[in-house]
């Protein structure tokens, strides 16, 4: 790296950005993007898509094809559904994914991303305050197995993402006959418990590598801003 290189590169992380190359083998974005196109994703699942960050960070790296999310709360709803509205290819539904169909209850957390079916432990909620339970709201349920026959059509390979804050198990459990069609998944995985009775990254491994699944990437998640210790990561895996 030159001189000149590396103080643009000191500047930029003093305002509290950085600069690196967006090639495969180095950033998280362009690896997803490189396994879309490798194994020729046409449908994409949102699972726990909020006011629909994730489905604009795909479109923003070049996936082009079929994109369905799925998300229970009527205000994060409503802004992902603007969102959409001018994409023909991005379906939304207002209803979450588990592992039966009821009407449930749902903590709403301050900055929304964190909200869950499960309680929060207070490892989360000391490493990032602004995730405190504000609120509840009642919500729909249903399992991936009653309506993915309705959404797949003609696609091939489908691409799964859970994102579900501590219910991912409760998800993969009512997707049992699914997965038999979904080639790849990402799911958000917890290294230290940050909800209560979800699963650890081992033991979500665990479950995926059982149904045949191998771990492609991995993508850095939250971290513990006084430590520096992650605290969650995405996990991409794909049936062998």
């Amino acid at each position: 790296m030159t001189g000149l290189k590396k103080l643009i590169h000191k500047i930029a992380r003093e305002a509290g950005f950085d600069i690196i190359r967006y090639k495969p083998r180095t950033h998280p974005l362009a690896r997803r993007k490189k396994i879309l196109d490798t194994y020729n994703i046409d449908l994409l699942l949102d699972v726990g898509a909020n006011i629909g960050q994730y489905g604009e960070e795909m479109r923003e790296i070049g996936y082009a094809g079929r994109l369905i999310s799925f998300e229970p709360m009527s205000k994060a709803f409503g802004i992902l559904k603007e969102k959409a509205q001018y994409d023909n290819l991005w379906e939304v539904h207002n209803f979450g994914l588990g592992d039966r169909e009821e009407t449930a209850s749902i903590n709403i957390s301050g900055n929304s991303f964190s909200s869950s079916m499960l309680n929060m432990l207070p490892s989360h909620l000391k490493s990032a305050p602004a995730s405190e339970y504000v609120d509840q709201e009642t919500i729909q349920v249903k399992v991936l197995d009653g309506i993915l026959p309705g959404l797949v059509t003609d696609a091939k390979h489908i691409y799964l993402k859970i994102d579900t804050q501590g219910f991912e198990e409760n998800v993969l459990k009512g997707a049992e006959n699914s997965l038999a069609s979904i080639d790849t998944l990402q799911v958000e995985m917890s290294l230290v418990p940050l909800y209560e009775n979800g699963l650890l990254f081992d033991q979500l491994y665990k479950l995926l590598y059982d149904r045949g699944y191998r771990l492609m990437a991995l993508e850095p998640g939250f971290t513990d801003p006084d430590t520096g210790q992650l605290l969650q990561a995405d996990g991409i895996f794909h049936r062998i």
